[in-house]
C-alpha cells in the first residue's frame, strides 16, 4: 500500500514536470510573433521605395523602333520642326518603317489641327496651349485633353546682317522701339544710323511672334491683351512676316538696317551670314536660358492625348523614343536640354498613360 502512495507521488511529480517543460518551451513562439512583425514592416517600406523613385524619375520602357509600324501625324512650330526632324531621322534610323508626316506651320497653327480639326497626333509648340485651344480640344468628337511634355530650351536670337557695324547691344525698352514705333534707326538712339528700320518677324501663327511680343512689348509696356500688343508691332512700318525662317535668314542677310528673330537653331545654321544682338549684355546660351538670365529663352514641347497615345501605339513609341534620346541631338540642332527636373516629369506623364 505504501509503494503504491510513493509511486502515485512520483507520478504527479513527473507529470507535473513535463506539463511544465512543455509551457516553457511554448514561450518563446508567444514572442516569436512580435519579432517576425517588426522585420516584416521593413521589408514593406523597402519593397515600396524603388517603386516611387521610378515613377518619380520618370522610367519608361525601352523602345525598339523597328517593331514600330502605322502612321504618325505631327505638325505646329517651325522652332521645334528641326527638332522633331532629327529625332523622326532617328527613329527611322533604328528601324521604323510606319509613316510620319512632319509639317513645320506654327504652333497656333498646330494647335488648330489638333484641337479644332482633330487632323494630327502631335502638336509641336513653341509656347503653352493657350485656354481657349484647350476648351476646342473638348469640344472636339471624341474629346481631346492635351497632354503637354517638355522636350527643350530655345533662346530667341535677335539679328542683323554682317554689314551692320553699329549694333551689338540692345536693351529691351530699345528692343520694344524698334518693333513698334521707331521709324528710323536714329529715333530710338541718336547714334545710330538715320536710316528706315527694316523689320524681319515670324508670322502670327507662330509661337516664336506670341512669345517675343508678350515678353518685349505686352508686359513692359503693361498692355492688357496680347492682340493689342501685337496689333502694335504688326503696324509698324517697313514690316515682313514670315512662317519660313529662312525667307526671315534672307531678308536680314540683305541689309545693314534690318533686324529680326528667330530660334536660336536658325542662327546657329545661318551664323557665317548673320550677327547675333545681345540683350542687355546677356548672350543666349545654355546656362542663360536655363538660369532666365538671357530674357528671350522660352521652353519647348510637344502635345498629344492620352486616348490617342492608346490607340495609336506607334504615337505613344514615337513619344517614348523622343523623350529619351532627344538629349542625344538637342545640342547639333541648336537648342538647349530641358533641365532635368522638366524631362523627367515629361517622362512620368507618359509612363502613367502607358501603364
Amino acid at each position: 500500500m505504501r509503494s503504491k502512495s510513493l509511486l502515485l507521488v512520483v507520478s504527479i511529480v513527473l507529470v507535473s514536470a513535463f506539463v511544465l517543460s512543455a509551457c516553457s518551451t511554448q514561450a518563446p513562439a508567444a514572442t516569436e510573433a512580435p519579432v517576425a512583425q517588426a522585420t516584416e514592416a521593413p521589408v514593406a517600406t523597402a519593397t515600396e521605395a524603388p517603386a516611387a523613385v521610378a515613377t518619380e524619375t520618370g522610367i519608361l520602357p525601352e523602345v525598339d523602333p523597328s517593331t514600330v509600324t502605322g502612321d504618325i501625324i505631327s505638325a505646329g512650330s517651325s522652332t521645334v520642326y528641326p527638332l522633331s526632324e532629327a529625332i523622326q531621322a532617328l527613329f527611322e534610323q533604328e528601324g521604323y518603317t510606319g509613316q510620319h508626316t512632319l509639317s513645320s506651320i506654327g504652333s497656333g497653327a498646330g494647335f488648330e489641327r489638333f484641337c479644332k480639326t482633330g487632323e494630327i497626333d502631335i502638336a509641336n509648340a513653341s509656347r503653352k496651349i493657350k485656354d481657349a485651344e484647350v476648351e476646342a480640344c473638348a469640344a472636339l468628337s471624341p474629346a481631346r485633353t492635351p497632354v503637354e511634355f517638355r522636350v527643350g530650351t530655345d533662346a530667341i536670337a535677335i539679328v542683323v546682317s554682317k554689314e551692320n557695324t553699329f549694333l551689338t547691344n540692345v536693351t529691351m525698352e530699345e528692343l520694344a522701339k524698334i518693333f513698334t514705333t521707331a521709324q528710323k534707326w536714329s529715333d530710338v538712339n541718336p547714334a545710330w544710323p538715320a536710316e528706315d528700320i527694316l523689320r524681319y518677324t515670324p508670322g502670327t501663327d507662330s509661337g516664336t511672334f506670341d512669345f517675343f511680343t508678350e515678353t518685349v512689348v505686352q508686359k513692359p509696356q503693361k498692355i492688357e491683351k496680347l492682340d493689342d500688343a501685337k496689333a502694335l508691332v504688326l503696324a509698324a512700318s517697313n514690316l515682313q512676316t514670315s512662317e519660313d525662317d529662312n525667307t526671315l535668314v534672307q531678308g536680314v542677310e540683305g541689309s545693314p538696317y534690318a533686324i529680326g528673330y528667330f530660334g536660336f537653331a536658325y542662327f546657329k545654321d545661318q551664323a557665317e551670314k548673320l550677327n547675333a544682338v545681345s540683350l542687355e549684355g546677356v548672350v543666349p546660351s545654355f546656362e542663360t536660358a536655363e538660369d532666365g538670365s538671357y530674357k528671350l529663352s522660352r521652353p519647348l514641347f510637344l502635345y498629344s492625348d492620352a486616348e490617342i497615345i492608346k490607340a495609336k501605339p506607334q504615337v505613344g513609341a514615337f513619344i517614348n523614343f523622343y523623350l529619351t534620346r532627344v538629349n542625344d541631338v538637342i545640342g547639333e540642332v541648336g537648342y538647349f536640354p530641358a533641365s532635368d527636373a522638366a524631362l523627367n516629369e515629361s517622362r512620368t506623364k507618359l509612363a502613367e498613360i502607358l501603364k
